[in-house]
């Protein structure tokens, strides 16, 4: 009997359970933004607030993939924000707008890249069922870039994690300003991320004492997570689904350390 009880109470609180997109407009100074908050109503209790999760798009701008990665992030009883660094409506059509479009924001300083990802930040922090004190940053391909970017700026995140992103920064003192723990998930064949890139990346972090894990997959080239990059890694970007399970693993491992303070 109390089996059958234990089962009705589970099978009646999935019932209910539902992944909830809901399109926010925000605003970086005059730039209009437009992402999305992702959550599974199973975790939403009263009085109690959720931790939250940037997520940033890869070069082609908020669309199925991110999406998809955001509701798998609310399945795990977070709050997803699907940021927009290129700006409401400015969805890049093929591979050439997006190179265009991600070199202007990864361009020197990237001071315009940094106060969208914020403006990104505060907006989750301001949303009513999360804990501000609970955010982590994360990011595909530029989104990689820009999670880590959200760390080099200071944002009082509990983590940054990036997906065969760039690694370089706009300046070499940048990872001074790292205060929170990181995860690099690389493709160890990467030939968009070159050796020496990750070298002076890793040579950063060291010098100044940043918590770090750098995970490389073998046989991954860039893009490793996404399975519409095919499978010809001659392309330098393909979808490799072992290193795309681990890493997911990897991810879950991580967030759930950096929300347990």
């Amino acid at each position: 009997m109390k089996i059958l009880l234990s089962a009705i109470l589970f099978l009646s609180s999935t019932a209910f359970a539902k992944i909830k997109t809901e399109t926010v407009e925000y605003k970086d100074g005059d730039a209009v933004l437009e992402g999305a908050v992702v959550y599974d109503t199973a975790f939403v209790k009263k009085n109690k607030k959720l931790p939250g999760v940037v997520i940033v798009h890869n070069w082609m701008g908020v669309g199925e993939f991110v999406m998809m990665r955001a509701e798998q992030l609310a399945k795990l009883g977070y709050v997803a924000f699907v940021a927009d660094i290129y700006g409401k409506g400015i969805r890049p059509k093929d591979a050439k707008e997006a190179g265009a479009l991600a070199g202007k924001y990864k361009a020197g300083e990237r001071k315009e890249m940094r106060t969208r990802a914020t403006a990104a930040f505060n907006t989750l922090a301001s949303n009513k069922l999360v804990d501000a004190n609970k955010i982590a940053a994360m990011g595909y391909c530029f989104g990689g870039t820009v999670a880590l970017d959200m760390a080099r700026v200071g944002l009082p995140i509990t983590g940054a994690i990036s997906f065969h992103g760039g690694l370089a920064s706009a300046k070499a003192d940048d990872a001074k300003s790292i205060k929170t723990k990181i995860l690099v998930q690389h493709g160890a064949i990467d030939p968009f991320v070159p050796v020496d890139e990750v070298m002076q990346f890793l040579k950063e972090l060291n010098e100044n004492k940043v918590n770090y894990q750098f995970i490389s997959y073998s046989g991954a080239v860039h893009s490793f997570t996404e399975k519409a990059a095919g499978d010809d890694i001659t392309k330098g970007a393909a979808y490799n689904q072992q290193a795309d399970e681990r890493s997911f693993i990897a991810l879950k491992n991580f967030l759930e350390e950096v929300m347990r303070h």
